[in-house]
């Protein structure tokens, strides 16, 4: 059997028919020697940003409390049962990308970010339960880890946080630095630092059909077209004026049934949608902006990079990048595939963009959406 550096001794075919979105699974030493990327104070400088999302929960006297960061000042580490939370550290270290790309056999339609909790002896955030799969890897230090399917997810009212009133753990398992438990949606789970510890979370996006349905008919909204206006040439007089009528509600609704919309509106909204950056993400723009010769001169030698925050994607001749689509031909959709599949190109493939494509690439950079 192939062992997968990921799954350990799980190839991602078995991975995926198996325990993907059905059961958790335990992978001991999943990334051996694991060092993390993002040390403590490093974590603590993100926190302190108002361009990061960080929570701070903490179980003081048996009380939960919950803030939302920027944090000038956190609770000493000597002090135990805090937990800090920081989202999307994929976005601001490199190193926390790198980690994040590993997991790209999973599709970036799919995939979120890399959260970190750094929490002292005993932190956690409670029984809970996540509403999308998590790979939860040991960074630093110990954390243990109860688990549970459970049916019953009522949760505990009047609280800051989001947690089971009755959990049943079934399992127990005490994580080291490289181990990582994969978690389906809906599964119960309870981690609780065993000294000072970092854990990171891979989690996926599983946007609410609800959430979809509104943001697609306003989507829609900006799309539709329906010529005329509204006429009643055979009204008659009433003898009840506040009552809409039948053949007003009648006509209105012939009209808005001729609104239609087929797999490739489905696509196109999917891709705005998924592709759209978070509302705290920022681009930062070079310094210096290039000329378009001078762009090319640097990217046919180094090649280009997308942003750790940019988020790209395609389905057939559509593109779609950081919420905005477009249109590409054949040769086009191959070089712009290539980016978005390995989030580079190399020297060559820059030299083999067309011109349009090199325009486009050009008016990324100075949005700070790629660098050369």
């Amino acid at each position: 059997m192939k062992k997968s550096s990921l799954f350990g001794d799980v190839t991602p075919q078995q991975f995926f028919r198996d325990y993907w979105h059905k059961k958790p699974l335990l992978i001991r030493n999943a990334f051996p020697g694991f060092k993390a990327p993002v040390p403590r104070d490093a974590l603590f400088q993100l926190a302190a940003s108002d361009e990061v999302e960080s929570r701070l929960i903490t179980h003081f006297d048996n009380h939960w409390e919950m803030q939302h960061g920027p944090f000038d000042q956190l609770p000493s580490p000597a002090k135990p049962q805090w937990t800090l939370l920081v989202q999307g550290v994929n976005l601001h270290d490199e190193k926390a990308d790198a980690l994040l790309q590993q997991f790209r056999l999973i599709p970036d339609a799919r995939l979120d970010d890399l959260m970190i909790s750094y929490a002292t002896d005993g932190g956690g955030v409670g029984p809970h339960f996540d509403s999308y799969d998590v790979f939860l890897l040991q960074a630093h230090g110990q954390r243990r880890w109860q688990i549970g399917a459970q049916k019953n997810l009522d949760l505990i009212e009047g609280m800051p946080l989001k947690i089971l009133k009755r959990f049943k753990p079934q399992e127990e398992f005490v994580l080291e630095p490289g181990d990582m438990l994969y978690l389906p949606p809906h599964f119960a789970h309870d981690g609780v630092a065993v000294g000072e510890c970092m854990t990171y979370s891979i989690g996926f996006r599983a946007p609410a059909y609800q959430e979809l349905g509104e943001a697609f008919l306003q989507f829609m909204a900006d799309s539709i077209e329906i010529p005329g206006r509204y006429a009643d040439p055979d009204l008659t007089a009433t003898a009840r004026p506040a009552e809409i009528g039948d053949a007003m509600v009648s006509r209105i609704a012939e009209e808005i049934r001729k609104i239609r919309f087929d797999d490739e509106d489905i696509a196109i909204f999917l891709g705005e949608f998924l592709s759209e950056p978070k509302p705290n993400v920022f681009f930062q723009p070079p310094s210096r902006k290039l000329s378009l010769d001078r762009f090319m001169q640097s990217a046919s030698k180094r090649g280009l990079a997308l942003s750790p925050k940019t988020r790209m994607l395609y389905r057939g001749k559509h593109v779609f990048i950081n919420g905005e689509s477009f249109n590409a031909g054949r040769a086009d959709r191959k070089v712009l595939a290539l980016l978005a599949d390995q989030r580079r190109l190399g020297p060559e493939d820059v030299l083999s963009a067309s011109a349009d494509v090199v325009e486009a690439l050009h008016a990324w950079h100075a949005s700070g959406w790629l660098f050369a």
